[in-house]
């Protein structure tokens, strides 16, 4: 099976709706995981309707498959970036691949970087006690092992 293959019927099936393909990954044995997201929310409803849009595509007398379709998880790394951008304004966590974790308010995502508002302590010179500042930081998507919701209850 080819991924590409499931990748176009999946993006033509959501072109003219809210939702969107976050990913499609082939395991062995040919079971085929399709991960959507949506700006506002994907119901179980979403998640059959593709998968009868797929098998209604797809000839089980050709290649035997196995079907999985579901819902980008809130608490899962963003993979693409219209997740970015759907959660600019929220709190969000950001693991960089040297190790160094920063959990700030997403202000800003486009197709090269994104940049998250932190705050940090700062004692200014003379001053007491230190002050809370907020700084903005620029991180390209090649330095970011992952990003995620900050989920608050």
């Amino acid at each position: 099976m080819d991924s590409n293959v499931v990748r176009d019927l999946v993006e033509g099936y959501l072109k003219d709706s809210d939702k969107y393909l976050v990913e499609v990954t082939i395991q062995p044995g040919n079971k085929i995981i399709v991960e959507m997201d949506s700006d506002q929310s994907v119901s179980i409803d979403d998640c059959v309707a593709l998968t009868k849009q797929i098998e209604s595509q797809l000839d089980r007398d050709v290649e035997d498959y196995e079907l999985e379709v579901g819902s980008a998880g809130i608490s899962q790394p963003f993979k693409v970036l219209r997740q970015y951008r759907k959660y600019i304004g929220k709190e969000v966590e950001t693991l960089l691949k040297d190790g160094k974790k920063y959990t700030g308010i997403l202000k800003e995502a486009d197709e090269n970087k994104i940049i998250l508002t932190v705050e940090k302590q700062i004692k200014p010179e003379g001053a007491k006690r230190k002050v809370t500042v907020e700084e903005d930081l620029s991180f390209a998507y090649d330095e970011i092992k992952y990003t995620k919701y900050i989920i608050k209850l």
